[in-house]
């Protein structure tokens, strides 16, 4: 069944103001970070978004999200209990409807077509379980991603069956346990972002939940790891690129790959070339 509603998670403590920055999209239009993403799901066939924020952000994310504010539902998460309690959070939106579920600190950039959203909800259209885009991750970036072991679709190139899922794995556990047979020698499958889930994945978080004791925190990767072996999962390579704007020079990558995707490509690559040509060499670090 292909989703029409979307799970945004945008609660952190820390990081909730990224989906706030304001940066140029691909046609020179300035956008915050929601908004692109909101284009991209809306354009992509998506009907309604539920974003998960921070207290007190309401106001904030009803102006950044532009002319798509009334088609949000914005949920507050009071006590920050980690992203599977985020996305929890979001049950009675879902209600037994699947969902799509992105990070407001990710953009999208797909290198055809079709944007990575749509490519997503292509193959939820002939696959009823749990979809995950994945992306092919040297192992000294495991640190950062949930990945997965799991088996190429015959004569698919991009589609893969979930066999399991493991959270920020070690290089040595990755090698044991999740390499995936076709990828390049020290490469795994890690996560990308951007999920296709089943009702089944909120019954499983509901009851996680139930059982958290004070101060712990819920991870979204156990939940997964439990529906890969309870139904048919599947792991999707998209044809695009992500883009944590979190991370350092995140959110300069972002731009520069959204202006250079556009109509003003040519402009963008003489800026490019003469901020290079008269800027100074950095002070080099011992």
């Amino acid at each position: 069944m292909i989703p029409t509603k979307a799970v945004i998670t945008a609660a952190s403590p820390t990081e909730y103001h990224l989906p706030l920055q304001t940066l140029v999209d691909s046609e020179g239009v300035p956008k915050t970070a929601l908004a692109i993403i909101l284009d991209d799901l809306f354009a992509s066939g998506i009907e309604s978004a539920a974003v998960i924020i921070h207290p007190g952000t309401r106001e904030a994310y009803l102006q950044a999200a532009g002319e798509h504010a009334e088609r949000l539902t914005l949920i507050e998460q009071s006590d920050p209990r980690g992203y599977g309690h985020a996305v929890w959070s979001a049950h009675k939106f879902t209600g037994d409807d699947p969902f799509v579920l992105l990070l407001g600190d990710h953009l999208y950039l797909s290198a055809g077509e079709s944007s990575c959203v749509r490519q997503m909800l292509e193959v939820a259209a002939t696959h009823d379980g749990c979809i995950s885009a994945v992306n092919p991750t040297h192992e000294s970036q495991l640190r950062y991603y949930g990945t997965v072991a799991a088996t190429r679709v015959p004569a698919s190139h991009s589609l893969f069956v979930v066999h399991d899922v493991v959270e920020k794995p070690t290089p040595t556990l990755a090698e044991q346990e999740l390499i995936v047979p076709g990828l390049r020698a020290g490469n795994y499958l890690c996560f990308f972002g951007m999920h296709s889930l089943t009702a089944g994945v909120m019954e499983r978080l509901e009851e996680e939940v139930s059982l958290l004791g004070g101060g712990e925190k819920l991870g979204l990767s156990p939940t997964l790891a439990f529906m890969a072996r309870s139904e048919k999962y599947l792991a999707a390579e998209l044809a695009g690129e992500r883009f944590n704007v979190g991370e350092r020079y995140g959110l300069l990558r972002a731009q520069l790959s959204l202006a250079l995707a556009g109509p003003h490509r040519d402009e963008v690559l003489t800026d490019i070339i003469e901020i290079t040509a008269h800027s100074r060499p950095g002070c080099q670090s011992s």
